[in-house]
């Protein structure tokens, strides 16, 4: 299929060089659109983007969730303690719970960086 786009010059140059990973790198954004309209992703695309930099062990190590991200996670808890959790706010916290073993992987590897190992 063929597609036209009307673009600004100024991003037409930016994507020249990429002309033959378009496709892929529109699939790669709409991924990132649609993740960050879906529920249960408010805070973690901070923290995803975050480490996706690349950060020195320093900044791994100071990687904080969000104020809000914390408060949503103490709702989900309190709520399951109370009353239990919907399925969709189980699969929430399922996401809130691996993106916590991907954080704490990269601060234990930080530290051990740090540490000269």
């Amino acid at each position: 299929m063929e597609v036209t786009l009307t673009i600004p010059d100024e991003l037409a140059t930016r994507l020249h060089p990429f002309e033959e990973q378009l496709p892929q790198i529109l699939e790669l954004g709409i991924r990132e659109w649609v993740a960050r309209q879906e529920v249960g992703f408010e805070g973690l695309t901070e923290v995803l983007e975050t480490l996706a930099t690349l950060p020195t062990p320093d900044e791994v190590l100071a990687l904080r969730p969000s104020a809000d991200l914390q408060a949503r996670i103490r709702a989900l808890l309190e709520k399951n303690r109370n009353e239990g959790l919907l399925p969709e706010e189980r699969q929430e916290w399922e996401r809130y719970q691996y993106v916590e073993h991907l954080v704490r992987t990269a601060k234990a590897r930080a530290a051990r960086r740090l540490q000269g190992k």
